[in-house]
């Protein structure tokens, strides 16, 4: 592997042009001012004191700016990863306490290992069977999840922690009389007056204002000795190096989540930057190197405190639009966070965290896929299920079941469809050489001594009895007049021993039926297949053809018959009506 495949960053640099700098300089510093609201919001999901949040955006990005094969993606701390931290940590400790931040430290380590080791097996494309509709079920339950995580900073009053959403919902029902109104207020019209200011201009830095007016708010009114709960104490300056508490009773506990979290970050990660790659095509994105990137970024940045970081959706389509062009944009974003750490953190005392909340809030909002599921519904029933029953099984068992119920239903879709492949039927179209799909040709012609027959898939081992089942259903609804079963090979790419065997049965069967076997259309490594196994010779080295029209033309000239015969369109074409009546 070349130094640059390693290092992308010197694939853009040296080309690097004056010109880029000002949308980097505009994108990357537009992108700071999101992630310090976002990023203290995350880690207050997440369990964590807000400061690790900002932390999660210093290190890491630098290291991805470095690595990163996507010239637009901005990564940090996000949504989905802060919440499944909090579902899977909380259990083993109290949020916010010295244990809690610990294992989270630990559990973004081992999450930046996992994908390391990933990227150098080469097996990023795990992550490809984890379908579409399921992740975007459990994207749209996570967003319910984390919004009724949020109603104790909405509502102003402590909520415990409990193992189901809905208990949280009949806790703040029952106790609603403790709502603190101001609370209710200011996260309200957070909310209110960032839509408003995204109407006016998705530029603004909406949520970075709303922090300004939430701070200025609580310290002019006192609205802290009012009930307002605020962030607190903030520490200043850099992260300091320290050495993750690594011990293999904790490594034990925290990899449900690690494997949780992994499997998330990635989909999301990679997702985001296969769009920006589609969007620009001057540079390719490596699902490898992402993993390298993404994983690296997060064992560096556990050294150096941060919440465990992923590809963000909303930042990246920021940065993207605001005319990013290079790694030059996080590395602005990364300096910016660190200035604020340096100089600006004792501003954050009276942040009120019921703005955080709004900033939270609003954010979730783009992750419940209501037009995706409609969307389902109208083109593909089946991905709509496997949509509904994750959403379903997210809210009623929590994050990590649901991910687990997502990962069993895409491998099991997969699995049954592989098992069940589309088959065919093929006919001649009229005055024509081609054949097609008498299902969806009604007009292609068939004879009663020939069944053409297409596989849709591979043949082995997941499939190798329904294919042998079909054929024998086909057999014996055609009856004693068959004479020759012709199986247009060209759709079948691989063959395993399960397949020969299959293939062997198939031949005894059609044989004991008086039913002659023609080969059309066999690639050449199913060819050498056969021949290794010695099949070429049981099936006859006559009986295997280039096309389906060679196939018939042999079969007619064997049976010694005209043009008159039953490959007439006239005979043909009675032969269809007969089969009608």
């Amino acid at each position: 592997m070349k130094f640059r495949d390693f290092f992308p960053v010197f694939e853009w640099l040296p080309s690097y042009k004056k010109s880029d700098f000002r949308g980097d300089l505009i994108a990357g510093l537009t992108v700071g001012v999101m992630l310090v609201p976002q990023g203290m919001a995350y880690a207050l999901l997440a369990g964590m004191p807000p400061i690790y949040g900002l932390y999660g955006g210093l290190v890491p990005l630098f290291l991805y700016a470095i690595l990163g094969t996507s010239r637009q993606m901005s990564i940090g701390p996000v949504a989905i990863s802060a919440l499944l931290v909090l579902a899977g940590i909380s259990q083993l400790a109290d949020p916010f306490s010295e244990e809690y931040i610990s294992l989270v430290i630990l559990t973004g380590l081992l999450i930046g290992i996992t994908q390391v080791v990933l990227s150098f097996l080469k097996l990023g494309f795990l992550v490809n069977f984890l379908s579409h509709p399921v992740v975007a079920g459990f994207t749209s339950a996570a967003a319910v999840i984390i919004a009724i995580s949020q109603l104790k900073y909405l509502l102003g009053f402590e909520i415990p922690r409990f193992e189901h959403f809905y208990e949280t919902v009949l806790y703040a029902f029952e106790n609603i009389r403790s709502t603190n109104f101001p609370s209710v207020i200011m996260c309200l019209g957070g909310i209110i007056v960032m839509l408003v200011l995204r109407k006016i201009n998705r530029n603004i830095p909406e949520a970075l204002l709303v922090v300004i007016a939430g701070i200025l708010l609580v310290n002019f009114f006192n609205l802290n000795d009012k009930g307002v709960d605020i962030v607190g104490e903030v520490p200043k300056g850099l992260p300091s190096f320290i050495f993750p508490e690594i011990n293999f009773a904790n490594i034990q506990k925290v990899m449900p989540t690690v494997l949780t979290v992994t499997i998330i970050g990635i989909v999301e990660s990679i997702g985001i930057a296969k769009v920006l790659e589609a969007k620009h095509r001057s540079y390719r994105v490596r699902a490898n190197q992402e993993l390298f990137a993404l994983g690296f970024s997060k064992i560096v940045g556990a050294f150096f405190q941060s919440l465990p970081t992923s590809g963000s959706f909303t930042r990246s389509a920021v940065n993207n639009d605001l005319g990013a062009r290079s790694g030059i944009a996080s590395f602005i974003t990364a300096s910016l966070i660190g200035l604020v750490l340096v100089f600006l953190t004792k501003l954050f005392f009276y942040l009120p965290t019921a703005i955080l909340a709004a900033i939270i809030l609003l954010a979730v909002k783009s992750l419940f896929d209501f037009h995706e599921a409609v969307h389902l519904w109208h083109t593909h029933r089946k991905d709509f299920a496997m949509m509904l029953i994750t959403f379903i099984m997210t809210l009623a068992l929590g994050i990590e079941m649901g991910v687990l119920v997502g990962v069993i239903l895409s491998l099991g879709m997969i699995i049954y469809s592989s098992s069940k492949p589309h088959v065919a039927v093929l006919g001649r179209l009229p005055n024509s050489r081609h054949f097609r799909n008498i299902s969806r040709f009604p007009n292609a012609i068939q004879s009663d001594e020939v069944l053409i027959f297409r596989f849709d898939s591979s043949l082995y081992f997941g499939n190798a009895s329904y294919f042998k089942d079909i054929i024998r259903e086909l057999v014996i609804e055609k009856g004693t007049q068959l004479k020759v079963l012709i199986i247009e090979a060209s759709t079948i790419n691989e063959m395993d021993s399960t397949g020969l065997h299959i293939l062997e049965d198939v031949i005894a069967y059609l044989q004991d039926n008086k039913v002659e076997l023609y080969l059309s259309g066999v690639k050449g490594p199913v060819r050498d297949l056969l021949t290794k196994a010695e099949m070429m010779g049981e099936i006859g080295p006559q009986n295997q053809f280039m096309t389906i029209h060679d196939a018939l033309e042999f079969y007619k000239n064997k049976t010694h018959r005209g043009d008159s015969d039953i490959w007439s369109e006239d005979a043909l074409q009675t032969n269809v009506d007969n089969r009608k009546k």
